[in-house]
């Protein structure tokens, strides 16, 4: 790195040199059992200078989770802002995790693995990024035709079923490729539709028609 380069435009570098670095670790092995040292020997800096940047290791899965969640958090919420429609929300947001686990599967990896076998900070940070995804896509479900009537609770069970379903979608997408993956798609759509049959003829109070 040219030493021209601006003081906090090297420290931003670096600091992405070891987001990417851990991201590519934990690829081959968890958060948990990656150690600072390995971190900092991957990047080609002094283990010291990991602290300008991070407070810990539970502090970059923090930040890795953040950038993970972010920008498909975006996309997700310009969805549901659409068309107000069950199938229309269901057919586009499978479309948008899709394409959203071919640009970043290694993000997408990282949460599947480590939100069953990272740190306890980190399984339980990207547990309450989904529930922000739950209690977001609830609150969507209640303006739509035909739940006007539903409990909270129940809108909630139904955000439950759908978010269960996305993840597991998409941490099956990222470890497939080629026409795999169309047939992935169209799996999640049925499946999420089935779903949609049942929930369009429940009544609160246990009642269906």
């Amino acid at each position: 790195m040219s030493e021209t380069t601006p003081r906090g435009e090297r420290k931003e570098r670096t600091r992405r040199a070891i987001l990417d670095a851990a991201l590519r670790l934990a690829g081959e092995q968890t958060l948990a059992a990656l150690s600072l040292r390995q971190v900092a020997k991957e990047v080609g800096v002094v283990p010291t200078a990991f602290y300008r940047h991070f407070d810990s290791l539970d502090d970059l899965g923090l930040a890795l989770v953040d950038e993970s969640f972010a920008s498909l958090r975006g996309m997700l919420r310009e969805v549901r802002q659409g068309a107000p429609a069950f199938n229309w929300i269901i057919d586009n947001s499978i479309d948008v995790v899709a394409a959203h686990a071919r640009e970043h599967r290694a993000h997408f990896a990282f949460i599947a693995r480590e939100r069953g076998a990272g740190p306890t900070v980190v399984r339980e940070e990207i547990r309450h990024q989904f529930e922000l995804f739950e209690r977001e896509l609830a609150a969507d479900l209640a303006l739509l035709p035909g739940t006007d009537t539903w409990t909270r609770e129940d809108l909630q069970v139904l955000a439950n079923l759908i978010v269960t379903q996305m993840v597991a979608f998409g941490e099956q997408f990222v470890v497939v490729r080629g026409d795999a993956e169309e047939q992935l798609v169209e799996r999640a759509r049925r499946q999420l539709r089935m779903v949609l049959i049942g929930a369009l003829s429940w009544r609160s109070g246990g009642a269906t028609s």
